[in-house]
């Protein structure tokens, strides 16, 4: 990689904890529908993929029950889950010390991009991203593969001076496909052994350790 490398970060798992808030959400819209939510531990595999791909599982597969399960998930998240989470610690010294140094950033996620915006817009970092990546407002999905390739033509950036950084698979899975670097963190929601499978370049300790990953 070149000394100024594109960095594109996973916005839940790997910036933020949003654990709290997003199970909340989903808990949520499970009772508006009358069904039973699923043990925590299966929840929190729910974090990072798009909800229409999950909510299914649950609710059944009628589009419309899975779409009333999605806007009741919205109603929560929109008053007051966005707001239910924590920056990781040593997250906001490695993102000042990347954008100093000169490093482009952006944040590509599979939340929706308004809702990412908003999260962003309120980080005590969030004004070193130059963009954010997500599926539109109508939450039509947007592949971690084909938001990576649309980062790299709107930057100009070649593969081999651009990251991923998140903490699943689906981050690993999306670098790749675009021959880019990516590199698993492991304080989110994804294992070592997951990462690894996906094919991760490298795995990150903690942001401390990120940022010697990054600028090696």
């Amino acid at each position: 990689m070149s000394a100024n490398v594109l960095c594109l970060f996973d916005l839940d798992g790997t910036l933020i904890d949003s654990e709290r808030g997003i199970l909340a959400c989903m808990r949520h819209a499970f009772a508006c529908m009358g069904v039973e939510a699923p043990p925590a531990e299966t929840l929190r595999g729910w974090i990072g993929p798009p909800l229409r791909q999950t909510f299914p599982d649950v609710v059944g597969d009628d589009p419309a029950r899975v779409e009333q399960a999605v806007c009741h998930y919205r109603e929560r998240f929109d008053a007051v889950g966005w707001a239910e989470h924590e920056v990781y610690t040593g997250m906001p010294d490695l993102i000042e010390a990347l954008a100093a140094d000169g490093h482009r950033l952006a944040i590509v996620t599979t939340k929706m991009r308004p809702q990412a915006e908003r999260i962003v817009a309120h980080l005590p970092f969030g004004g070193a991203f130059a963009r954010v990546y997500g599926p539109d407002a109508e939450g039509r999905h947007c592949s971690k593969a084909a938001m990576i390739a649309a980062a790299l033509a709107d930057f100009g950036a070649a593969p081999g001076d651009t990251a991923m950084i998140g903490d699943r698979r689906f981050d690993i899975e999306g670098a790749r496909a675009n021959a880019v670097a990516g590199i698993g963190v492991l304080w989110g929601f994804d294992s070592r052994e997951e990462l690894q499978a996906a094919g991760a370049d490298a795995l990150a300790r903690d942001p401390g350790h990120l940022g010697r990953l990054l600028t090696a």
